[in-house]
């Protein structure tokens, strides 16, 4: 199956909250969640299913999925990576999707949204460590520098970003600076810097356990 190209605001309503994906709007009034909470759909209102067992697997990781923006080939690549690493597998596919760099650049402000910033990577307005990288799923690592590329500096997408976000705190596994259009990665982000919505990551582990 191919990258969702419909309207975003139904994939939070169909998870029942935010998932973040609309950028600025999703922090307005606006927001579907504020006017809509309930699934789309002609019977979305009626709808109220009790979700057990493999339902709340099923739950977890579409909403991992898409948080991430992340396709289901992709995802699952992700979690066979991860299951091959030292630790807990839930908190390792947490870490590899969080160090995505269009994940980076849309925590880090850059990107008021994880679609643009994946944009923003495509197009080639990124480095890493001086060096252009125009690949989404590139994983970062601690002390990497990653930066708006000097002829991309005067993006409007960019700076309208940077506008968007003022408020929002960065990581603080990522060293942010702003006005420069860098950051520097400190460390690998641990479970309690991970995802700003409540996600139970071993329901996923059991899902694809199976």
């Amino acid at each position: 199956m191919g990258r969702y190209i419909g309207p975003v605001c139904r994939l939070c309503r169909r998870e029942g909250m935010k998932l973040f994906l609309k950028g600025s709007r999703c922090f307005s009034d606006k927001c579907a969640i504020e006017k809509r909470n309930f699934p789309p759909g002609q019977h979305g209102k009626a709808r109220k299913p009790k979700i057990v067992g493999y339902g709340l697997q099923l739950r977890e990781k579409q909403k991992a999925k898409r948080y991430y923006s992340v396709g289901e080939v992709q995802f699952r690549n992700v979690f066979e990576k991860a299951s091959k690493l030292k630790g807990v597998t839930g908190e390792n596919l947490l870490s590899m999707l969080e160090r995505r760099l269009d994940n980076i650049i849309h925590r880090i402000g850059f990107g008021a949204s994880r679609s643009m910033a994946r944009q923003l990577v495509r197009h080639g307005h990124i480095a890493v460590n001086g060096k252009k990288v125009n690949i989404p799923s590139y994983l970062v690592r601690p002390n990497d520098v990653v930066e708006v590329r000097e002829k991309s500096r005067t993006n409007s997408a960019i700076s309208g970003s940077l506008d968007s976000t003022a408020h929002l705190p960065a990581p603080n596994w990522i060293e942010v600076d702003r006005e420069n259009l860098k950051a520097r990665i400190l460390a690998n982000p641990k479970r309690s810097d991970l995802v700003q919505i409540k996600l139970d990551e071993q329901l996923i582990v059991e899902l694809y356990s199976k």
